[in-house]
């Protein structure tokens, strides 16, 4: 009898739990069905907010998007803005973090080290957004895409070397003596032995920073002005006129926007799979 109550009360939890993620996974993505919808609805329907399905679906609005404004030129600048980021700061950051991980220092002068990083990350964007502006214009970088680097890297790298080192830190020393022996240098223990084991967190990283600069808006809108260099969050918010706001246009491009970014998170989720038993030893 007991058994049979355990079993009861199991499914009735099971079930429980089921209809909470059903819930869950409603409130979730019933705004981005909704942008969908917007997004291939006819102007005469975009307002009508008791309908949940349109009659008329149509893809005018996509066509729009790509032929009355020049939006690809904004993806491809947010492309490059992104991919240059996200290089230079991975780069820099997998030498620091191997720096500070690796090397002889005192545990609290790394944990000072990572906790200033991290605490810079958090500085509100606003705060230097003048400053960052006047050196930008006096060095001449504005409507370029070196003049966001200089922005974007600032607030990549301390959370990349953050988040690195703890991976760094999580392979054994074990590696490195082993490495040593076998007549490799500090460089090819470092590029050839431990940034591989850590793939995994390189990727994550990569995706972090790309995706940070994909969705950025302040310094965009601030430093890049001219229409042919503008990035796509900034471009998004251009298509509202003076009197009207063209919800099924701008539903169209979001849309447009957003598929890169999944279809790039399921390609490194699974490099990043493959690399979690890339064969290290853990301390």
């Amino acid at each position: 009898m007991k058994n049979k109550k355990k079993l009861t009360g199991e499914k009735i939890a099971k079930i429980v739990m089921n209809i909470i993620i059903v819930l869950a996974l409603i409130v979730i993505l019933f705004p981005f069905y909704w942008l969908l919808l917007t997004s291939i609805r006819p102007k005469s329907e975009i307002f009508n907010i008791s309908s949940l399905i349109t009659l008329k679906p149509h893809i005018g609005n996509y066509k729009m998007v790509f032929t009355e404004r020049p939006f690809a030129r904004y993806i491809l600048n947010s492309f490059v803005i992104g991919l240059e980021t996200t290089v230079i700061s991975i780069v820099i950051a997998s030498f620091a973090a191997y720096a500070i991980a690796k090397t002889n220092i005192s545990p609290k002068i790394k944990n000072l080290v990572l906790s200033l990083s991290l605490a810079v990350s958090m500085f509100p964007q606003i705060t230097i957004v003048s400053p960052i502006y006047v050196m930008v214009k006096n060095l001449g970088l504005r409507n370029s895409f070196f003049g966001l680097l200089i922005p974007y890297t600032t607030f990549s790298l301390p959370l990349a070397i953050w988040y690195l080192t703890t991976f760094y830190q999580g392979v054994s020393h074990e590696i490195d003596e082993a490495a040593k022996i076998d007549g490799c240098n500090t460089f090819q223990i470092f590029y050839k032995i431990i940034t591989p084991l850590i793939a995994p967190g390189i990727f994550t990283a990569a995706i972090l920073i790309f995706i940070s600069a994909w969705n950025e808006f302040l310094f965009a809108l601030v430093i890049n002005t001219d229409d042919i260099w503008r990035t796509v969050s900034v471009g998004i918010v251009m298509f509202q006129g003076r009197f009207t706001i063209p919800w099924d246009e701008i539903s169209a491009a979001a849309i447009v926007v957003m598929i890169p970014l999944v279809l790039m998170v399921f390609v490194f989720q699974q490099r990043i799979v493959s690399g979690l038993t890339a064969g290290a030893v853990k301390e």
